[in-house]
């Protein structure tokens, strides 16, 4: 008996997915974590009239969600002023971005990005055999004229740029957004990864036309909205190209649990707004307890801190696994100069208080004498 041989480009795929989960580490620490603040979730949860939702829709879910998306995408549509044409709904931006980049990379297509941006727009590229491009950062930015040049040079179907940007929580004026979308080339995409602009003001985001025929804005209910484990995000972007996910997505794949609980996520409006007060007191200390040892905490407008350690990657990762071994779930850029910086989420009084008492005892840990 044989068993049918992969295709070539699976066989020459990694066996590696993007991250490996807190889960996965509490099993080789044999311990929960004490402080869960590595993974940019909301630790303040959903609302409680989510909950309520949730709660109210768990005896129906012998049904199969809507795979039209009818009432969630008539409130986004409502939130952002478009037609619910210009809304796709996906399994968080991960699924959207699986599924947009199976609508336009296939084996040696162009695809640029920033070297160091989120691993798993990469993953997916690379799964459809894409030849990735990858631009460096401009300091702890991502640089959206470099960007766009490579994407001339080497003919780019799609350009990613996420703003603000995850790893290093740094934004770019709505100005320098618009200016990058003027310049794009024909015959390019650009994939805006908005999943951190509900804690800017919606008037600093970039004014695009919703018709625009090369972007694609992306956004998710995994950061302010508290619901990264039911897995939904959504789309803004012209009618055809929204249209064109019908023919490859997963129709079943948002659970009717999900949708009920984004519709009544996106109605507590002032959740949300407590959600970024509490975020940003969190962060505040982080970046105080980053001080007090003599570290930075980096400008962020995201709901996690890029906490600069002064050194180089490599003491940084001793810093990461010496708090990992102490009980805290942080992570860290996966290139140089980002790496000098570990990445710590918001996290609720009880977590900061342990990273608190963590922090020195791992830098000092990170020392090599």
């Amino acid at each position: 008996m044989q068993t049918p041989a992969f295709t070539h480009l699976v066989d020459t795929l990694p066996s590696t997915v993007p991250f490996v989960g807190p889960e996965a580490q509490e099993r080789q620490l044999e311990r929960a974590f004490l402080a869960r603040i590595g993974a940019n979730e909301s630790v303040f949860g959903p609302s409680p009239q989510v909950k309520s939702a949730i709660a109210d829709m768990a005896g129906d879910v012998w049904r199969y969600g809507d795979p039209e998306h009818f009432d969630l995408k008539a409130a986004l549509a409502a939130k952002h002023g478009v037609s619910p044409h210009h809304i796709v709904i996906g399994e968080g931006i991960d699924g959207i971005l699986g599924n947009l980049v199976r609508l336009f990379v296939g084996p040696g297509v162009a695809v640029v990005t920033s070297d160091g941006a989120y691993p798993t727009f990469n993953y997916h590229v690379n799964g459809f055999g894409g030849d990735l491009v990858k631009v460096p950062f401009d300091g702890d930015s991502e640089d959206p004229a470099a960007l766009i040049q490579m994407a001339q040079s080497v003919k780019a179907r799609l350009v990613y740029l996420s703003n603000p940007n995850n790893p290093m929580g740094s934004f770019h004026p709505r100005a320098r957004i618009e200016e990058m979308v003027a310049a794009l080339p024909d015959g390019c995409l650009l994939c805006l990864d908005e999943a951190y602009a509900d804690f800017v003001d919606e008037d600093e985001l970039p004014d695009i036309p919703v018709d625009h025929d090369r972007v694609v804005r992306l956004r998710t209910f995994s950061k302010a909205y508290g619901l990264a484990g039911i897995r939904i995000g959504y789309a803004i972007t012209n009618a055809p190209l929204a249209n064109a996910f019908n023919k490859i997505r997963n129709h079943f794949g948002v659970n009717s649990i999900a949708q009920t609980a984004a519709v009544a996520a996106l109605a507590d409006t002032g959740h949300q707004s407590s959600v970024r007060k509490a975020v940003a007191a969190a962060l505040e200390r982080v970046a105080g307890i980053a001080q007090a040892n003599g570290c930075i905490g980096l400008p962020t407008r995201t709901n996690f801190i890029a906490v600069d350690c002064m050194q180089d990657g490599a003491f940084a990762g001793r810093v990461l696994q010496a708090l990992i071994g102490q009980g805290i779930f942080v992570r860290m850029p996966g290139v140089a100069p980002l790496d000098r910086c570990i990445r710590i989420s918001a996290g609720t009084k009880s977590d900061l208080d342990a990273l608190e008492a963590a922090f020195p005892k791992a830098l000092q840990t990170a020392v090599v004498t």
